[in-house]
Formats: structure tokens, sequence, C-alpha cells
């Protein structure tokens, strides 16, 4: 019995996945945030944490980790040249994140230790798939990654830790330790897809153009800021320390940002989604640096800067060109799917901005992006299925 094709490719299945959690997850939490607003309760809830303990725990490693699975399961293959995941392991991995996110959203009738089980066992065993296939071929700067994934899993372990009852004060630090990992592991991925797919562009169009500048300098800096941001909050080091190591990361990385010749991803949707997302996590670092510095606005907004804007633009932008080229299709996309990427990065700038100069409009603000977002991934959603869950193009005829 041949599996459905929605289970053939680690893409295929959590991205998809991905898409839908996208806008089911914070549909929810919208409805939450409106009858809270109303003065209303809910008198039997399902969770057993505070909801936005919830909500920040389910978008980094519930829909943070499914974009990580699909985008792993796709790129090291092709790093390594070894096989692809087959459907068997697509699958079990799969119900490994769809009983993670039940396990979650029912912890209010489940042993906490079992819900803690359930949730964490995805990443461990997708970074021992990633490990056997790097061993093969072993590349200093892939197997570097894997300290990243197991960044992810400490976070997710210091909030189960608070959850369980071991401790009192872990699970806010285990959400900055996930989304910063997270927010890293764009400053190193996305520091080599995107100046390298720029350069393809600027190829094909006019080789004699510049071509996007490397500076090592700003390289190792930005990323090693970007690497140690999220171990330092988890120690819970002073706000002008960390405020510091943001200020570099935002600094390095906006100097990368800078000799990536943005200019030629005019006319070319996919490729300033890359640089979109880049530039939101500069901006994101530097929210968190101005926040930790100069106190100019509360840290969370700012970690909504990093959350919505560097990893929401950055994974869409992923998640929307990797399927096009795995399945033969064309490198390009429509005025629809362009327009999503500029709806996260607005429901971005609505959460960090809007409840700062115009305190009375919190709810507005959040009822607002929570819309934005909603409508970009379902924009993904509907011009993405039949790509995700369909056949691959039809290659033509030699």
């Amino acid at each position: 019995m041949k599996a459905p094709l929605f289970l053939t490719a680690g893409f295929r299945f959590f991205f998809l996945a991905a898409g839908l959690f996208a806008v089911v997850s914070v549909a929810a939490w919208e409805t939450w945030l409106v009858l809270h607003a109303a003065g209303a309760a809910i008198s039997r809830p399902t969770i057993a944490m505070a909801p936005h303990l919830w909500h920040g725990h389910e978008m980094i490693y519930g829909y943070g980790t499914a974009v990580i699975a699909g985008f792993f399961l796709t790129a090291v293959p092709s790093w390594t040249g070894e096989p692809a995941a087959r459907a068997l392991f697509v699958t079990a991995a799969g119900a490994l994140w769809l009983a993670g996110r039940f396990a979650v959203w029912f912890s209010a009738d489940l042993p906490p230790f079992l819900v803690a089980a359930i949730d964490l066992a995805l990443l461990p065993a997708l970074s021992w798939r990633i490990a056997l296939n790097l061993w093969r071929r072993p590349k200093q700067q892939n197997v570097a990654l894997l300290g990243l994934l197991a960044l992810i899993v400490s976070g997710n372990v210091l909030v189960h830790l608070e959850w369980t009852g071991a401790t009192d004060d872990t699970a806010e630090r285990g959400l900055w330790l996930g989304l910063l990992a997270i927010s890293a592991l764009i400053a190193v991925i996305g520091g080599r897809v995107t100046p390298a797919f720029t350069r393809n562009v600027i190829a094909r169009r006019n080789p004699a153009a510049p071509v996007p500048v490397q500076r090592p300098l700003a390289d190792k800096a930005g990323i090693l800021a970007a690497v140690l941001l999220g171990p330092l909050v988890a120690l819970d080091l002073s706000e002008p320390a960390l405020g510091a190591v943001a200020a570099i990361a935002a600094i390095a990385n906006g100097a990368r940002l800078i000799g990536w010749r943005s200019g030629a991803a005019r006319g070319d949707a996919l490729l300033l989604a890359l640089h979109l997302g880049f530039a939101m996590l500069v901006l994101g670092y530097a929210l968190l640096a101005l926040s930790w510095l100069f106190n100019v606005l509360h840290p969370v907004a700012a970690m909504h800067g990093l959350a919505i804007g560097a990893v929401g633009c950055m994974t869409l932008a992923m998640m929307t060109r990797a399927p096009l080229g795995h399945t033969g299709r064309p490198l390009r996309v429509g005025r629809i799917v362009a327009t999503s990427y500029a709806l996260v990065a607005l429901a971005a700038l609505v959460r960090v901005c809007l409840p700062e100069v115009a305190p009375s409009q919190y709810w507005l603000a959040m009822g607002l992006s929570g819309a934005l977002w909603i409508a970009a991934f379902s924009i993904f959603l509907v011009f993405y299925f039949p790509v995700l869950a369909g056949p691959d193009a039809e290659r033509p005829a030699a």
C-alpha cells in the first residue's frame, strides 16, 4: 500500500502541518484574547498552563519545530548526498509532532511528565537521523547545527521542568531560549542561502554586475552573538549585558545584510522574502538591544519582533521556496503569495509598535496582528496545498 503523497517527503508533511498549525493555533489564541477582553472565562480549560505560555510554547515548539523538521529532512540529504527520509520515517516523525500538540492541548487531563515526554520526543529523533547523515559526510559548519537543535531541546526542557513542578521559574526562560536558538538558525542558514541565491540571480541577469560581499568578521560576530544570546538569557544575565550582546547581533548581522545586494531582489519575490526575513532578524535584535539597554519598549514586545518578524518571514520564505524546486516547479510566485510576506512583516510591526504608541489600543493591536498572520498563512495553504499534497510537476521530455 502506497503512502499518501504528503507523507512521502519531510517538507510535504511538515510544511503543510506548519501552515495549518500557524492558522489554527493563532485563531485559538485570538479567541482567548477576545474572551478575556470581554471579561469572559473558560470554565474548564483543556490546557494546564497559563494561556500566554501555551501560545508562546506552541508557536516556538509547535510551529517552529515543524518548519525545522521539514527543512532539515529536505536540506541534509542535499548537503550529504544521502537518500531522503522515507515515508515510514516521515510518518513516525509527523505522529510524534502531532502527539506533542495534542498532549499540550489536553495537558489539564494528562500527567505532566507524560506531556513532557511526548512533547520532547520529536527533536531528539530528528537530531539522531541528521547526525547519522552528517556522520557519513561531516562538515563542521553543518555538524555545528546540531548544537542549535540541542539548544532548542534544552529550552523546551526548561519549560516542562516548571510545568511538571520540578522548578519554579524556568518556563519563560525556556521560551526565550527556544526562540533565540531558532533566530540563531536563521542567522546561520539565512546567512548562507540569502547571498548564495542572490548571487545566482545576479549571474543569470547580468554577470557583470557586483555580487554579494561576504564580510568574514561580521559573519563570525553576528553568528556568535546570535548563538550566545539564548543561553545568556536562560542563565538570567543582567539586562545591560544581554542588551550589549543583542546590539552586537544587530550591528554585525546588519553589516552582513548590507553587503548582500538586496537591490538585486527586485522583481523576484522569493528572493526578496529572504532579504526581508533577514532584515526582520536585524530589526528584532535591535529592538531587544533598545529594550534591555534603554528600556525603550517592553522585552516581550521586542521578542515578538523576532518571533513574528524574523521567524515568521524567514520560515514562510523557506516554505514557499523549497517545495517549488523539490517538486519540479519554476522558482516564482504570484502577487498574492508575495503579499503574504508583507502581511507577516506588517503583523510584526503592528504587534510591536501599536501598543507602544497607543497603549489604549492594545486589544486592537493583538487582534489586528493575529488577523494579518492568519491571512498570510491562509494564503500559503490555499496556494501550496496542491504543491505539498499533490504530485510533482511533469518534467519536460528530453
